[in-house]
């Protein structure tokens, strides 16, 4: 008996029947976006749509463009001088980067979370309360806190220990933190750029968990290199690819389905030849 499920088993197992595409409500609504860097196209030509309450997840090889891609989300590469952005990215209907749209307030709306932990070097409090306190969203600060972390599933842990510094947490429960750390401020949408690649199989299966709940009632959108974990917790699952023109590597959209499909009947050659490991 094979105990090592591939992804296309994981994807059979969780097919279930998604509501019907005029059923959806459309939180991103991504057209013709191309990103570049220093005037290099990183990502070309991608359009697609994100569902509430959706797992989105995005895969393919390294350098295909995918973290380019979240970080779109929430404008985190306005923060890169030599990057900019074409195309449209509408947020329930409005364009993200339209001169009047105030990019903290993006931020606030569209959380996200990173590869490492990154905890500040503050107290659990603190960290969580950061983000309240900055906005100025202080009422009821310690009931706050105490409704992030039971989102984020460690209430339980760090309940008898709120003024101890948070690096001195485990690396699950920092990643944890930070999920905490962003749900706080009341977000839309959680971003997660491949949350748990540098954590242990325990405390994956826990971050797992913790987005099957999440998913109720925010948006998920996920980075991944892990296809059996985009098998596991994906509605949808994005692949990307790269492409070389004129000796220049850019990243491109191949196929974007409900998971199931795009792990046991993808439509594209490339698809299929990645999700069975054939390449990549």
């Amino acid at each position: 008996m094979n105990i090592i499920e591939t992804p296309v088993q994981l994807a059979q197992q969780r097919e279930r029947e998604l509501p019907p595409p005029e059923l959806r409500e459309v939180v991103f609504d991504v057209s013709g976006l191309t990103v570049s860097y220093g005037g290099n196209p990183a990502l070309k030509d991608v359009s697609l749509e994100v569902y509430k309450n959706f797992v989105t997840a995005f895969i393919g090889p390294s350098g295909c463009g995918k973290s380019t891609f979240i970080r779109c989300f929430n404008r985190m590469n306005d923060l890169i001088p030599s990057a900019s952005v074409g195309g449209t990215i509408l947020y329930h209907g409005e364009d993200l980067y339209a001169p009047h749209v105030d990019a903290v307030e993006v931020r606030k709306r569209i959380g996200m979370v990173f590869q490492k932990p990154n905890p500040f070097p503050k107290s659990i409090h603190a960290n969580v309360a950061f983000g309240p306190r900055v906005l100025r969203m202080t009422d009821d600060l310690d009931g706050r806190v105490e409704r992030a972390l039971q989102q984020a599933a460690l209430w339980d842990e760090v309940k008898d220990r709120l003024d101890e510094s948070a690096l001195s947490l485990s690396g699950g429960q920092q990643q944890r933190l930070c999920i905490a750390r962003c749900l706080a401020v009341e977000p839309d949408v959680l971003l997660m750029d491949e949350p748990a690649s540098a954590l242990d199989p325990i405390s994956t299966t826990r971050i797992e968990d913790l987005m099957h709940e999440l998913k109720r009632e925010y948006t998920i959108v996920i980075v991944t290199h892990n296809m059996q974990q985009a098998a596991r917790i994906a509605d949808m699952t994005a692949f990307f690819s790269v492409q070389i023109e004129d000796g220049k590597r850019s990243g491109v959209l191949v196929e974007y389905d409900a998971t199931p499909t795009i792990f046991t009947k993808p439509a594209d050659k490339r698809t299929e030849d990645y999700v069975t490991g054939r390449f990549g």
